[in-house]
């Protein structure tokens, strides 16, 4: 059996696993947890709960059950204290990712974002689509 991968997978792949499950997404996210080592930061988490917040998914999911989402993912994820920030998307947003990547020392960007995938590899760190990640 290999060893776990460190892997870090965005905010709207892991939305996409609460909201449709069966989705090549959710999917991925589930590949994700089962066989690697999700990673997240205080950033990362904060961003997941700000979303899921948002009054436009009442209407998929209860207000408690994304509360327990937020908390699985909390359970399940390593914590990677950001010391050295990045800034290098054109989407400053999105750096967060990057900056769990640099920080946790990650083998893997999962994401269906094009302003991260427009940077693979970076840093030598692959990013690569829920799609291709379920192939690996």
């Amino acid at each position: 059996m290999r060893p776990r991968r460190r892997i870090v997978v965005d905010t709207n792949t892991l939305i996409s696993r609460l909201l449709v499950p069966a989705s090549v997404p959710g999917r991925a996210v589930r590949k994700a947890v089962d066989e690697e080592l999700l990673l997240v930061s205080e950033a990362t988490l904060d961003e997941l709960a700000s979303v899921l917040a948002r009054p436009k998914f009442d209407a998929y999911v209860s207000l408690e059950d994304r509360q327990h989402f937020i908390l699985q993912v909390a359970r399940i994820a390593e914590f990677v204290p950001v010391l050295r920030r990045v800034e290098a998307c054109r989407d400053p947003k999105d750096d967060k990712i990057l900056e769990v990547a640099i920080n946790g020392d990650v083998e893997l960007i999962v994401t269906g974002d094009n302003d991260l995938l427009a940077l693979h590899p970076f840093m030598q760190i692959p990013i690569i689509r829920p799609a291709d990640f379920l192939d690996t």
